[in-house]
């Protein structure tokens, strides 16, 4: 399996090498600084995403920020606001890590559509671990245990 990064603060996301690669990720919340800390499977993982788009691991990240400021185009993101609506306390104990994956997401060359294949089953291998070491799939994929607002018709 490929190897993420060392954890990151989410202000500091930008210093990950890899962003403009499609890619895995994984957000965790704590109250203890993460910030260099090796990636393993805690259980303060709230969330696992992954992304082929063109812009890469850097725009879906930028994403997620935009709908925790407010804004709209990440579903996870939407669940994260609606249990954390305060976003600098949310930023203040939220850390990444991600998993890029090198290739051109716009070439139809059959190595790279392999290693954007690879990244989308990285994602399901990710679900997959940390089922069977915490029992359940992080917060903000639990649909149950965290609605989007839309879904509440709120």
């Amino acid at each position: 399996m490929a190897v993420f990064s060392h954890w990151e603060s989410w202000s500091n996301r930008a210093t990950l090498a890899g962003l403009t690669f499609p890619g895995v990720y994984a957000l965790a919340l704590s109250a203890e600084n993460m910030a260099g800390a090796e990636f393993t499977w805690i259980a303060d993982i709230i969330y696992v995403g992954m992304t082929n788009a063109k812009g890469g691991l850097r725009s879906r990240l930028q994403q997620f920020d935009n709908t925790v400021k407010g804004g709209d185009g990440h579903g996870g993101g939407h669940r994260v606001r609606f249990k954390h609506s305060d976003y600098d306390k949310l930023v203040s104990q939220l850390y990444v890590s991600v998993c890029p994956r090198r290739c051109d997401v716009v070439a139809c060359d059959p190595t790279d559509l392999r290693v954007m294949g690879q990244v989308a089953l990285h994602e399901y291998e990710c679900f997959a671990l940390f089922v069977e070491l915490h029992g359940m799939l992080p917060e903000f994929h639990d649909k149950k245990r965290s609605p989007k607002k839309k879904a509440l018709g709120v």
